[in-house]
């Protein structure tokens, strides 16, 4: 393959680790950063730590601390917070020989921003795997081998396929640990991703104080998790977003103190506890996805008392659960058939425990 100008935009966890195999790879490799990260970098290089060996690996790539109006890059990766990347939109705009900005981010809200300011031509969409944290000049990551392989949902933003969106699989796929999967719905699945995580799961850790083991402990803070999952997938597909992928509209069905067990052990493993540093250090991110898929689903007349609760906990109205808490009542509720109950258990504890590690496309 033919080495390929890049700029990845933004140093954090993600665009870290892009920019080390991208290089790796034999792409010509540009990072942008800014304040400190700038000045780490100057200094240390890129540096990967493995989040499960402890390794770290260094690499040098150029740097810069912006994209000028008349530089020429084959493909613009930008990994930032949804917040951020808008912020970074102007600067962008003012280039106009980039041909293909790809957006790797949470994104609850459409693409519309992002084509009015670049041309629809020019937008592509994917989301950037697997979880990250940053660990003072070393960006921790969970493993990415040939071991521990990673796929990557990507597409177009109308759901067309062109010879770019080829092209653009080609070079992520030629990252080492990196698959890439081709989507026509990235949309409905990005839109899916944040109902999963955002409007439950994150206050949901914050009732429990932020701390995944108090989580575990406290059965309230999983039953209200789970409530407000189902209640947020339920209120996404009636605002017109199919739930993508369809295998995980199971989780509707699957009882709640089912479900509830397979969440607390699922947060026990390295993927959420790396994604903890995240959830910590962004809650501008946190707040902005979860007023975004408040918009997405604002039309939709149904009762969601999970989340209406869950939302307190975001802005603090709510008080802590206490450590421990079991006093919620639980629901059996929600099959007709023992047959399908096992079916449901298996496949939730599938798309629980190794949704982000296959990505078939399970979030």
């Amino acid at each position: 393959m033919r080495a390929t100008r890049i700029l990845i935009c933004g140093a954090g966890p993600f665009g870290s680790l892009f920019a080390e195999r991208l290089t790796e790879a034999g792409h010509d490799v540009t990072l942008m950063a800014r304040g400190e990260r700038l000045k780490e970098l100057e200094e240390h290089g890129v540096v990967i730590e493995n989040s499960k060996t402890g390794e770290s690996t260094a690499v040098r790539v150029p740097l810069t601390e912006r994209l000028e109006p008349d530089d020429a890059f084959d493909l613009v990766i930008v990994t930032m917070r949804k917040n951020q990347a808008l912020e970074l939109l102007p600067q962008l705009a003012e280039n106009d020989r980039v041909p293909v900005f790809l957006f790797m981010m949470n994104n609850a809200s459409g693409f519309e921003e992002l084509i009015r300011k670049l041309g629809r031509e020019r937008v592509m969409i994917g989301f950037p795997l697997p979880g990250g944290a940053r660990s003072g000049e070393a960006m921790k990551m969970l493993p990415v081998d040939e071991k521990n392989p990673w796929t990557i949902p990507l597409g177009e933003a109308d759901g067309s396929m062109r010879m770019r969106t080829v092209k653009v699989a080609e070079i992520l796929a030629s990252m080492r640990g990196y698959k890439v999967q081709l989507r026509s719905d990235m949309d409905a699945w990005l839109k899916t991703h944040v109902a999963l995580l955002i409007p439950a799961f994150v206050p949901a850790v914050y009732a429990a104080g932020t701390d995944l083991e108090r989580f575990t402990r406290t059965r309230d803070a999983r039953i209200l998790c789970v409530r407000g999952i189902k209640e947020a997938l339920r209120e996404l597909r009636a605002s017109g977003t199919p739930i993508t992928p369809k295998e995980l509209r199971i989780l509707e069905y699957i009882p709640e103190p089912t479900l509830a067990f397979y969440l607390g052990q699922a947060v026990k493993l390295d993927m959420f506890k790396v994604s903890l540093e995240h959830l910590k250090a962004a809650p501008d991110e946190m707040a902005q996805l979860a007023d975004e898929f408040n918009r997405l689903t604002s039309g939709v007349k149904m009762a969601s008392p999970a989340l209406d609760q869950l939302s307190g906990y975001f802005d603090g109205t709510e008080p802590e659960l206490k450590d421990g808490a079991k006093d919620i009542p639980v629901k059996w509720g929600g099959f007709a058939a023992s047959a399908l109950l096992k079916t449901a258990v298996i496949a939730g504890g599938y798309y629980l425990w190794r949704r982000s590690r296959k990505n078939h496309h399970d979030h």
